[in-house]
């Protein structure tokens, strides 16, 4: 088992200013973790680091799907579709443990975005440019079928279905992994770690950053013959502080999701469906939640954590109880929400749905470089495009290999006989385990009987965990998919962190009050 925590932290930071990187990369989430693992694999000396905790922006705040796209066929974004369905069969070959096959209804309305001729055109397209074969190959439903298929779905306007596959994740648990894998080749990677200022040589080229470690205080120059800018939503901060800002620039929009439990929104299946403006939104049943998303509206506030705000959750019910009418959902029925941002690139006169999620890269007069827009899905061919730029201005001739690389926890055969031995044959305990750590689940269940506080252990001797709130919402995801558990379970693992990481009373207080003030944010709502 790969150790990898704040002692390992504290010893590379200590080295900072002695060493030379090839590549500094600044920003923690899903595109910089894969531009590390890319780097890395191509003989790099690299250096990842990100100001608050690994995928604490965009990257844990997704729909957590591994999908093509289907909605950039309407807007003619072929390449798009065609590029991420390739990456959503390379993604579930490297990583089947946290890519996980989920079929996909999308129901035939009168008066919707498709009608059955044009669905079933646009599913045997998007399946043909994904290179989807056999059982996963799109099927067409009739209106009864449909029903038998999702029950709750409201027949009064159904003339029918798609039924088509896709791939859900936890894009937390991905991103780190990912580090995880790289950090096991070589790479080096540091949280809470922020970049206050970009150093340059007597030409004007940058060749390192100022960082400010947000846990001791201290500052360190660190120099690095390449920078890549891969902080999503911050990115034109970055890009300002390089004084590289050109006609090109970030459109922020919101998107929100709602949580319930499964039991008050029972889904068999993922439905994508259409509400009223044109949009449409997504219903996935995920273990002992459903949640529903997402809003797509301009946003201009703070980055760091986006508010769910009333309004938002007003749009999302309304949308479900639209299509979803006997349930009758209800403000108290949310369980749980997230907020993300997506940095799309700006395009005059369009409106957040018409946004292109291209990704783009930015070269700077400087040297630097800037990666932004982009999907989840396509992590690895951006990563690929800005490590090939990097690869030939070093004169690097070794090509992109992450097609081929298993992700950290890759599942051995025979996974789920060996824990249901070792533990117990709670199917959903073992699935769970499973889709969360892969075979390291093995190495976790050994750390502690109560299975939270064994997580709470392994995120902390092996995933750069330096607090619970970090834990909760990113290294479980319970915050968001088993909110209750939070409330019951904060002041043992509190406990714990206060006890491995020597945290007076005071701190631990201040630590459980940040726990306690997440619960009300995801919760409730103004």
């Amino acid at each position: 088992m790969m150790q990898w925590n704040l002692e390992q932290r504290t010893t590379k930071i200590s080295q900072l200013q002695r060493d030379e990187y090839d590549l500094l990369i600044i920003g923690g989430g899903i595109t910089g973790a894969g531009i590390l693992l890319d780097a890395v694999s191509r003989g790099l000396k690299v250096l990842l680091v990100e100001k608050n905790d690994f995928a604490s922006g965009t990257s844990s705040r997704s729909t957590k799907l591994i999908h093509g796209g289907l909605r950039y066929l309407k807007q003619l974004e072929v390449k798009i579709v065609r590029e991420t369905g390739q990456e959503r069969a390379i993604a579930y070959k490297n990583a089947p443990h946290l890519v996980l096959p989920e079929k996909m209804l999308l129901p035939i309305q009168k008066g919707g975005t498709y009608g059955r001729f044009t669905t079933s055109i646009a599913l045997k397209v998007y399946d043909w440019l994904a290179g989807v074969k056999g059982e996963d190959k799109r099927k067409m439903l009739s209106k009864e079928q449909t029903l038998q298929e999702e029950p709750l779905l409201n027949p009064d306007h159904l003339k029918g279905s798609g039924f088509y596959s896709e791939y859900r994740t936890d894009d937390a648990r991905l991103t780190l992994e990912i580090i995880k894998t790289a950090v096991s080749r070589g790479g080096d990677a540091l949280n809470y770690l922020k970049v206050e200022g970009l150093i340059y040589d007597e030409k004007g080229s940058v060749n390192g950053a100022t960082l400010h470690d947000l846990l001791s205080g201290n500052e360190y120059e660190l120099k690095a013959k390449q920078v890549i800018n891969a902080t999503g939503p911050w990115s034109d901060e970055i890009r300002e502080m390089d004084k590289s800002m050109n006609n090109k620039r970030l459109h922020l929009t919101k998107g929100v999701h709602i949580v319930f439990d499964h039991g008050r929104f029972p889904l068999n299946h993922s439905v994508y469906f259409d509400v009223k403006g044109g949009r449409m939104v997504f219903a996935i049943p995920r273990g002992k939640v459903t949640y529903v998303g997402t809003t797509d509206t301009n946003y201009h506030q703070q980055k760091d954590n986006p508010e769910v705000t009333l309004e938002d959750v007003n749009y999302l019910l309304d949308a479900a109880n639209n299509m979803f009418p006997s349930l009758g959902l209800k403000i108290n029925d949310v369980k749980s929400s997230w907020a993300g941002l997506r940095p799309l690139i700006h395009e005059d006169g369009k409106s957040p749905s018409e946004l292109s999620r291209k990704d783009e890269v930015f070269l700077s007069k400087t040297g630097l470089i800037t990666i932004a827009g982009g999907k989840l899905t396509g992590y690895r061919l951006m990563a690929k495009k800005v490590v090939d730029e990097v690869a030939q201005r070093l004169g690097i001739d070794k090509k992109c290999t992450t097609d081929q690389i298993k992700i950290n926890g890759f599942p051995e055969q025979g996974l789920a006989t060996e824990l249901a031995k070792k533990m117990s044959s709670d199917e959903d305990l073992i699935g769970y385990l499973i889709h969360n750590y892969g075979q390291q689940s093995v190495d976790l269940t050994g750390l502690d009987q109560d299975l939270i506080l064994a997580e709470a252990k392994f995120a902390i001797q092996n995933e750069m965990c330096l607090n619970c709130y970090d834990f909760f919402v990113r290294r479980t995801g319970r915050m968001y998919f088993d909110i209750d558990s939070v409330r019951t379970s904060k002041d043992k693992v509190g406990k714990l962190f206060a006890t491995h990481y020597n945290w007076s009373e005071d701190q631990l207080k201040k630590e459980l009050n940040r726990v306690d003030e997440e619960i009300t944010k995801r919760s409730v709502f103004k």
